[in-house]
């Protein structure tokens, strides 16, 4: 048979692993793998920093609920993913991260880049590994991928040295066994006996509360959250990469008394995501001191180490186990059990509506943030794609704009790292080619990955980016913080000068006619970019640290 050297066993895995597309900046000494890949048929896309191929990475999985892999050259191009993979640990999102280093053969004496990858990615994924036997590479990335998405999904990196890459071996050397294994399917059931305990205490409980978030995106539980949310009439709230399971608009859905129902509710059922600082730990004052809590989580860890006791434990897969609870209410519940608790969020949520001041900007007509977003709301697909990135406008749009499906709103998550947004673009248009993508941008946040913009043009890559341009990071009422002023940069000109297509808005009742103008171009394939300048005094009122991820 034929020899192969490392880079090709190395694209002939991934192919066998169902990848299709692929995030990258090409480089030494990943090269040969690069150039396999694309004659495996995979879809290469060069982006303009490392940071932001992992990015569109954890866009991507989201979307699919599958790894995602994205490739870097040795040293400063390993260490450029580290940010993006970091993000995607804390986001629990499986992005399988490949990079080039210096040869094995030669570590310790001080050759170019070599620097011990492994070890700083170490802290950043669930699993690292360098590979040093070229009959292995099979095995090795099928556990890369394994590990990304087994149990609570997380990213993993696997380091290939550069002799190793170029090294050759007969085919018929290779272990191939293991390519292209099926990812285990684990979807382990809850505890029959918690579960009848979360059954009763549902149906004593006078206002329960469910709270849910990205593990029933993972597990694919939407159908059944929304089956359990009907059944019963519980009012439901979701963390923010959670959003869309159920539409934001069921009418068991109360946005606007989040913090009202977290303190009021009798019982909370806490449904795939972590008790973190998005949710107040679950503990006082952001949960009422008295409630019951029940916790659904497929990582038991989660559970156990809470920061607050869980009275009602079950491990197991957000899936299934709703599904049990589902065959085991019967007619112990139904619509009128908390048909009091929903009457009176009801009239909290048309109160806070009525004085929200929706279409507001300011007297002197500057544009304020909300009355972009409301035309935004308004203008998109009922199931596009979200990408939310900034501070003002990402806290603004929290309250303003709505997500009507799984997975379909994307931003930092806990880690709250900025320049997600155009990446994240990039990566849900390539996952999801056929859905309208609105990235909506901080001018500030959108410049620390500007040059995606390239990457999307050339990419053929079409989606419509939305810039609050309110000149420099954050609001700034009094002109008083060290380092917020930006100017008014002219984004679109930019855009334009890249190739696509821009325009500026300056006047409130010019923003939907320019969007529809944008968004007619990108329908013809191009990158439209709509810079609208906002007023820079507009600042979130009562944002905590807690909502800066949301």
């Amino acid at each position: 048979m034929a020899e192969l050297t490392g880079s090709e066993i190395l694209a002939k895995c991934l192919k066998k692993e169902g990848v299709e597309d692929l995030f990258f900046i090409m480089g030494g000494p990943m090269l040969l793998a690069e150039a396999t890949c694309v004659k495996e048929g995979i879809r290469m896309i060069d982006v303009r920093h490392e940071q932001a191929a992992a990015f569109a990475c954890q866009a991507y999985s989201r979307l699919l609920q599958k790894p995602s892999v994205c490739m870097a050259a040795s040293g400063p191009g390993v260490t450029n993913l580290v940010t993006g993979v970091a993000n995607a640990l804390v986001d629990c999102c499986p992005v399988v991260a490949i990079g080039g280093s210096s040869p094995i053969s030669q570590f310790g004496r001080q050759v170019f880049q070599e620097i011990d990858q492994v070890a700083i990615m170490r802290g950043c994924v669930k699993y690292a590994d360098r590979i040093h036997n070229l009959k292995r590479i099979p095995q090795q990335v099928n556990f890369a991928f394994q590990k990304a998405m087994s149990g609570k999904p997380g990213p993993v990196y696997l380091d290939f040295p550069g002799d190793i890459l170029y090294q050759k071996i007969d085919e018929s050397q290779v272990d191939w066994s293991f390519a292209g294994r099926p990812l285990l399917d684990a979807r382990p059931l809850g505890n029959p006996a918690q579960v009848a305990k979360l059954i009763e205490a549902l149906a004593q409980a006078k206002q329960p509360l469910l709270v849910s978030g990205s593990g029933v995106i993972w597990s694919q539980a939407w159908t059944e959250m929304q089956a359990l949310v009907e059944k019963i009439g519980i009012p439901f709230y979701t963390t923010p990469q959670g959003r869309g399971v159920v539409p934001d608009d069921h009418p068991c859905s109360y946005l606007a008394m989040r913090s009202s129902a977290f303190r009021d509710a009798d019982l909370i059922v806490v449904l795939g995501t972590r008790m973190n600082y998005i949710i107040g730990h679950g503990a006082p004052p952001r949960f009422g001191g008295n409630a019951t809590i029940a916790r659904i989580d497929v990582d038991p860890d989660e559970i156990a180490t809470a920061a607050r006791y869980v009275d009602i434990p079950i491990v197991g897969d957000c899936k299934m186990v709703l599904q049990q609870v589902l065959d085991g209410i019967g007619g112990k519940i139904t619509q009128d059990s908390y048909k009091a608790w929903r009457q009176k969020l009801a009239e909290g949520e048309a109160a806070k509506r009525a004085g929200a001041g929706a279409n507001k900007y300011a007297e002197d007509g500057d544009i304020h943030p909300v009355r972009l977003l409301e035309e935004i709301k308004n203008f998109a697909d009922r199931d596009a794609i979200l990408c939310v990135d900034g501070q003002e406008i990402l806290n603004f749009g929290r309250q303003t704009l709505p997500t009507f499906a799984p997975g379909h709103r994307l931003n930092s998550g806990p880690f709250g790292t900025m320049g997600v947004g155009l990446p994240f673009g990039v990566g849900a248009k390539v996952a999801k080619p056929d859905t309208q993508v609105i990235v909506v941008h901080g001018d500030g946040s959108f410049g620390l990955n500007a040059m995606e913009l390239d990457t999307a043009i050339r990419h053929k890559i079409p989606i419509l980016v939305v810039i609050s341009l309110n000149g420099g990071w954050t609001a700034d009422p009094k002109r008083e913080k060290p380092g917020r002023d930006l100017g008014y940069t002219r984004f679109d000109k930019m855009c334009e000068a890249l190739g696509g297509y821009g325009e500026y808005v300056e006047r409130p009742e010019d923003i939907r006619p320019a969007l529809e103008r944008a968004q007619a171009k990108v329908d013809e394939g191009m990158v439209a970019l709509v810079n609208v300048r906002t007023d820079f005094r507009a600042r979130f009122a009562g944002a905590a640290f807690s909502d800066y991820s949301t």
